[in-house]
């Protein structure tokens, strides 16, 4: 569960939900052909650079900052003659204001890894 406090109250949401949300954004975006499951190498790199107890997931981490942000890790695939560059911007922008829009919670750093290209 990812919580917060604002005026109103305290706010839960579960990690499943923002992941799916993420999931969706990013397979809307062109150029991305999906979302990549983590390998057992990056999830242990992971785990030692981050100091976070690192729970598998396919593709999509999602954690929170000591300010009460969210970070947000996304390994995906591109089709073949994308603009990688371009599709990451895009990619950023659109899970930044997808998320904050749907719960409410700022998205303070989006990273995302390209991990496969498919033709």
């Amino acid at each position: 569960m990812v919580g917060f406090e604002n005026h109103i109250g305290k706010i839960s949401v579960s990690e499943n939900y923002l992941t799916e949300i993420v999931k969706h954004a990013v397979t809307d975006c062109f150029g991305v052909a999906g979302v990549c499951c983590v390998t057992s190498f990056h999830a242990a790199v992971s785990a030692l650079t981050g100091g976070l107890a690192y729970k598998k997931h396919k593709g999509v981490l999602i954690r929170t900052d000591d300010q009460g942000g969210l970070i947000i890790d996304l390994h995906i695939k591109v089709t073949y003659g994308t603009n990688i560059t371009a599709a990451v911007d895009s990619i950023i922008h659109k899970v930044t204001f997808t998320v904050e829009d749907a719960v409410g919670i700022d998205v303070h750093k989006v990273n995302v890894y390209v991990d496969d290209m498919t033709a």
